[in-house]
């Protein structure tokens, strides 16, 4: 009876020693190896007003004056850029945690900054 043999494709054996010889960590595609915190665009309007209003109270003296009007963050003018705004200070707030950025499902990380114009993420 042959014996059953088990073999990795090249590229899964590179990607596999790449993760070893990491420390077992695979670091974020930017540079700076930052994430940020945004709202899941699926999110409905009640979560959004719910993650806003929960970020925005557990800032200890930050406030989001940025999403206000008037502020650098406040257009567009709509729940999920606001929510993915507070959310993200939150998130920066308390060290970049994963389980700072769950919002009941309705949140995600993410490498890619959200930055845009006058408002810039943390």
């Amino acid at each position: 009876m042959p014996k059953a043999t088990f073999s990795l494709p090249i590229p899964q054996l590179v990607l596999l020693f790449l993760f070893f010889i990491s420390g077992g960590v695979l670091k974020p595609a930017n540079a700076q190896g930052k994430t940020w915190c945004v709202a899941k665009p699926s999110s409905s309007d009640s979560e959004l007003a719910a993650n806003i209003e929960y970020a925005c109270n557990h800032i200890n003296g930050c406030g989001c004056d940025v999403i206000k009007e008037g502020g650098p963050c406040f257009l567009p003018n709509t729940l999920l850029n606001h929510a993915s705004v507070a959310m993200n200070l939150y998130y920066q707030f308390n060290g970049r945690n994963t389980w700072n950025c769950d919002y009941k499902g309705s949140a995600l990380t993410t490498t890619t900054d959200p930055s845009y114009g006058p408002c810039q993420y943390a």
